[in-house]
């Protein structure tokens, strides 16, 4: 399976580098996350993107962080389990937030272009 690429400005450093996202992935896989596809794609997205500047050494944390107007950008798990339930299920699609939209559209574009890659 193809990794996702992420672009030059999303890559972080520190604790919002491609190290930090990947920790995030594995600790994604031992709390029961198995969907390939889903952790490509948790560990293509930069979270740190999604937050405040301040919190952004947090970012790969697998808890939920403040966003601003009283509202959260939810836990890695439970964003990985959502995504993985929506493929499996269908399920109608849940609250908007922008990493929540970005991970299910991730994707989406992801089993889209797995799918065209093994057409015969």
């Amino acid at each position: 399976m193809n990794r996702i690429e992420l672009r030059p400005e999303s890559k972080g450093l520190g604790m919002t580098s491609q190290r930090a996202r990947d920790r995030l992935v594995e600790r994604l896989r031992e709390q029961g996350i198995r969907d390939e596809r889903v952790l490509n794609v948790m560990r293509a997205l930069p979270r740190h993107a999604f937050i405040d500047e301040g919190l952004a050494s947090r970012a790969y944390e697998d808890t939920a962080l403040p966003i601003g107007n009283g509202q959260t950008i939810s836990q890695p798990w439970v964003v990985a389990r959502m995504t993985e339930a929506a493929r499996v299920t269908r399920l109608p699609y849940w609250p908007r937030s922008a990493f929540r939209s970005s991970a299910l559209n991730a994707s989406k574009n992801c089993c889209a272009a797995h799918a065209r890659a093994s057409a015969p």
